[in-house]
C-alpha cells in the first residue's frame, strides 16, 4: 500500500514525499488507517518493521485536522522504556515537525531537571519522555494532561518488565477522559501483564499483530558456537572478528563490567572500541551512540541497553557473548542489524552458563538450531542434560525413603520360637494376677 492511499493531511504527505517514503510496511499498513478512524490499539510487530511511523503519522494527522483540546496542555505524549529510543523516536517525529507550528520536547531522566521544566512552561504539542522522569513532573505539577488526545505507549512491555507499572498507571488517571485514545505496541501479545494493563487503558481496542516474534527473519541469518568457558569465548571473539568482513559490529554482554573489560580487550589489539552502559552519564551515552552512529567507530560493546529501537543501518553483525535471561530480549538484539533490506548476522556464543536460555530461545522461536564449529578452537563442552521435573524428583525421593526406612516387623523385636519343640516344652507365659474388687478404689472404677 503507498502511503498516497491513507488519506493523510496535504501538509503532512508533502513531508513523507520529502522523506522518501513510498511504500507502506505491513505494520503501518494495518495500524495507521485503525488508529486515523480514532480507535484505540494493541499492537505488537518484530524489530525494524516500521512501527515508530506507524503510530507518529496518525498522531500528526490528529493534531492537524482536529481542533485541541486544551491551549496548554500537551496534545500527544509518547512514552519509551528507554532514553536511546526516546531519543531515536524524537529524531523520527522531528522530521515531521520541523517546519510546522507544532512543538515537541524530549523529557528523559538523567538530563537537566530545570530546562526540561522551562521546555514544559513553553506548552509543547507533543511529549517524547521516559515514564519515571515524565511522573516526576506530574507529580510537582510541571505539566497537567487533562487535555492530551493521544497517550502512545511505545514497547509497553519493556515498561512493565523495567517496573514502570506505577508511573504509568498515574500518568494513565492524569489523563483519563473519554476523548483521549491510546495506542499501545509491544515486542509481543502474548505478555500476561500487557493484556492485563491494556484493560486499563484501552477501550475496545483492535488488535493488530504483524510478525510474531518467533517469525523468521529473513534477512538475519543465525549461527551458534559452543564453549567451555570464558577464556574460550574470547577466543572465539577473537577469531570472528579477525576473519569476518563486518561494516559494524555489536557485542551484547551479561555485566557491566565485562562491557569494559571485552571493550579495553579490543582496544589494545587495534580495533576502534566503545563500551555503552547504563552507569555513564545521559550526556556520555549521547556522545557514544553518536559517534557510532556516524561511523566513527567499528565496534560497540554494551549490555542490552542498545538492544531495542536503535536504527543503525550499518551495523552488519551483532554477537551474543553471552545469551539474555528473556527471549523476547534475544529478538531485539539480532534486530539490531539486518535493518533496511540489508543482510545481517547474529552469531552467539553457548557456554554451560548460557545453555538453559539457549534451549528456551529454541523453543520461543519454534527452531532447532545446529552449531558451527571453528577446527583451530577444540571444545569439549556440547550440552547439559534435561533438568529432571520437581515431581520426578519428589517421587525418586520417595522410593529411596522406603527403600531405606525400617518396616514395622523389623522394628519389633519378635521372639523367636522353635516349632519343632512339644507343646510342653515351651515356655509358659506368667499371666499378672487381677486385684480382688474389694482392694480397688473408688477413683479407679468406673462412674
Amino acid at each position: 500500500m503507498q502511503f498516497t492511499d491513507f488519506g493523510l493531511d496535504k501538509r503532512l504527505m508533502s513531508a513523507v514525499e520529502h522523506l522518501g517514503f513510498e511504500q507502506a510496511t505491513q505494520i503501518q499498513y494495518e495500524a495507521i488507517p485503525l488508529a486515523m478512524q480514532g480507535h484505540d490499539l494493541i499492537a505488537s510487530s518484530k524489530t525494524g518493521s516500521g512501527k515508530t511511523l506507524a503510530f507518529i503519522l496518525p498522531a500528526m494527522q490528529r493534531v492537524s485536522r482536529n481542533k485541541a483540546l486544551s491551549k496548554k496542555d500537551p496534545r500527544v505524549l509518547i512514552l519509551t522504556p528507554t532514553r536511546e529510543l526516546a531519543k531515536q523516536v524524537f529524531g523520527q517525529l522531528k522530521m515531521f515537525t520541523s517546519g510546522s507550528s507544532f512543538k515537541a520536547v524530549l523529557i528523559l531522566g538523567g538530563e537537566n531537571f530545570n530546562d526540561q521544566v522551562k521546555a514544559l512552561e513553553k506548552d509543547p504539542h507533543f511529549v517524547v519522555a521516559t515514564p519515571g522522569r515524565l511522573a516526576d513532573h506530574l507529580t510537582k505539577g510541571h505539566l497537567y494532561l487533562q487535555g492530551l488526545e493521544m497517550l502512545i505507549l511505545d514497547e509497553a512491555d519493556r515498561m512493565l518488565d523495567l517496573g514502570f507499572a506505577k508511573e504509568l498507571n498515574l500518568i494513565n488517571e492524569r489523563a483519563d477522559h473519554r476523548k483521549r485514545q491510546t495506542l499501545m505496541f509491544s515486542a509481543t501479545l502474548d505478555h500476561a501483564q500487557v493484556n492485563e494493563f491494556g484493560k486499563k487503558l484501552l477501550k475496545n481496542p483492535k488488535r493488530v499483530a504483524v510478525g510474531a516474534a518467533h517469525t523468521e527473519h529473513k534477512d538475519i541469518s543465525k549461527r551458534f558456537y559452543l564453549a567451555d568457558d570464558l577464556v574460550q569465548k574470547e577466543a572465539l571473539l577473537e577469531h570472528i572478528i579477525e576473519h569476518e568482513s563486518f561494516q559494524q559490529m555489536i557485542i551484547f554482554t551479561a555485566t557491566r563490567s565485562d562491557t569494559d573489560r571485552l571493550a579495553q580487550a579490543l582496544a589494545a589489539k587495534g580495533q576502534s572500541t566503545l563500551a555503552l552502559s547504563g552507569e555513564l552519564s545521559q550526556a556520555k551515552r549521547n556522545q557514544i551512540m553518536e559517534s557510532f552512529a556516524k561511523g566513527q567507530y567499528k565496534i560497540l560493546v554494551t549490555t542490552d541497553l542498545a538492544s531495542r529501537g536503535l536504527d543503525l543501518n550499518q551495523v552488519s553483525h551483532v554477537i551474543n557473548f553471552d545469551l539474555p535471561k528473556h527471549c523476547e530480549e534475544f529478538v531485539h538484539r539480532i534486530g539490531r542489524t539486518g535493518r533496511a533490506g540489508n543482510k545481517g548476522d547474529a552469531i552467539s556464543l553457548v557456554g554451560p552458563k548460557d545453555w538453559w536460555s539457549y534451549k528456551n530461545i529454541e523453543d520461543f522461536l519454534q527452531q532447532s538450531f545446529t552449531f558451527s564449529d571453528i577446527p583451530s578452537i577444540k571444545v569439549s563442552f556440547k550440552g547439559l542434560k534435561p533438568k529432571k521435573a520437581a515431581s520426578d524428583k519428589t517421587k525418586e525421593n520417595e522410593k529411596v525413603k522406603k527403600k531405606s526406612e525400617p518396616t514395622k516387623t523389623q522394628n519389633k523385636k519378635v521372639k523367636k520360637i522353635n516349632f519343632t519343640q512339644d507343646a510342653g516344652e515351651l515356655p509358659v507365659l506368667k499371666r499378672k494376677q487381677a486385684k480382688p474388687i474389694s482392694e480397688i478404689d473408688d477413683s479407679e472404677q468406673g462412674s
